[in-house]
């Protein structure tokens, strides 16, 4: 069992939600106009780069290998220092800070498309999963205290709590070494054009991998499907049947078509000595430990 014990027990999310959230509808709003209306006049392939770059960093180290299979899952151990540094990538990503995200996600786990208890749900609707449950939280969605009744042992690093605390701060010195690089463009396209990108991404492994795809394994208690092209953009969280079906597993994509960027990620680790006790799915759906 994961060190955050989600139990039937856990006080459940309030269903009705106190209308739309002004603060986070203009964050996300604002970003996606500014990456919108600036992303075309400030365009350079080298921006784009950049954008592409810091997606794959920030998104599929960060998030798909820091938050969810290291943190969120314990599917695998590195070094504390190596930990601090993953996790602080995924603070970069503009996703919330490990307790938030962390906590959100076994929750999301533990009450999978339960309407009152699953923070994104898929059952209340493609757009509600896809991104309302941000604009229009439920009470508890983004309380502290809520999401570290699931996470007590992210709550226990004095450095994760700061991270949470204070993520959106570590947007300065990032624009300040983009700006110094390679001027407005690189910034726009680092953190705006980047930040839009990852958000949508992210955010279709709640919505369209619960309404698209095929089950492998049909006897998940969930809608969850595997879907290529949500896993093309986030470096294979897209299989999220097979996830559901084997959370613990640090591979989520085990047929050879089915395209695991973050699991070749764990295995780079692994071979350089960086990452120990990985788990691993088989193709019967069970588990194993690798050395």
């Amino acid at each position: 069992m994961l060190p955050n014990s989600a139990t039937a027990t856990a006080p459940p999310l309030e269903h009705r939600t106190s209308g739309l959230g002004w603060i986070n509808t203009t964050f996300f709003g604002s970003f996606h106009v500014l990456a919108l209306l600036l992303g075309p006049l400030y365009f350079s392939w080298p921006a784009l780069a950049v954008a592409v770059g810091l997606h794959w960093l920030f998104g599929g180290v960060g998030i798909c290998l820091g938050y969810h299979r290291l943190l969120t899952h314990r599917s695998f151990q590195v070094p504390r220092w190596l930990e601090y540094a993953i996790a602080t990538l995924g603070a970069l990503a503009i996703q919330g800070g490990p307790v938030f995200w962390v906590g959100g996600h076994r929750q999301h786990h533990a009450f999978t498309e339960d309407v009152d208890k699953d923070p994104y749900s898929a059952k209340r609707g493609f757009w509600w999963s896809h991104v309302v449950w941000l604009l229009a939280p439920q009470n508890g969605t983004f309380n502290r205290r809520h999401y570290g009744k699931y996470a007590p042992d992210i709550v226990r690093e004095p450095y994760y709590c700061w991270l949470d605390r204070y993520f959106l701060l570590l947007q300065i010195p990032l624009a300040v070494l983009l700006y110094a690089w390679g001027g407005w463009s690189f910034v726009i396209y680092g953190i705006f054009v980047r930040a839009v990108l990852l958000w949508q991404a992210t955010w279709l492994v709640n919505s369209a991998t619960h309404r698209w795809g095929y089950r492998t394994f049909a006897d998940t208690d969930d809608d969850s499907r595997n879907l290529w092209w949500v896993s093309l953009v986030t470096y294979g969280e897209g299989w999220h049947n097979n996830h559901h079906a084997c959370p613990r597993s640090a591979q989520t994509g085990w047929r050879w078509w089915e395209v695991d960027v973050t699991w070749w990620t764990i295995q780079l680790l692994r071979r350089l000595g960086l990452a120990r006790k990985v788990v691993a799915m088989t193709p019967a759906g069970t588990t194993r430990r690798l050395p």
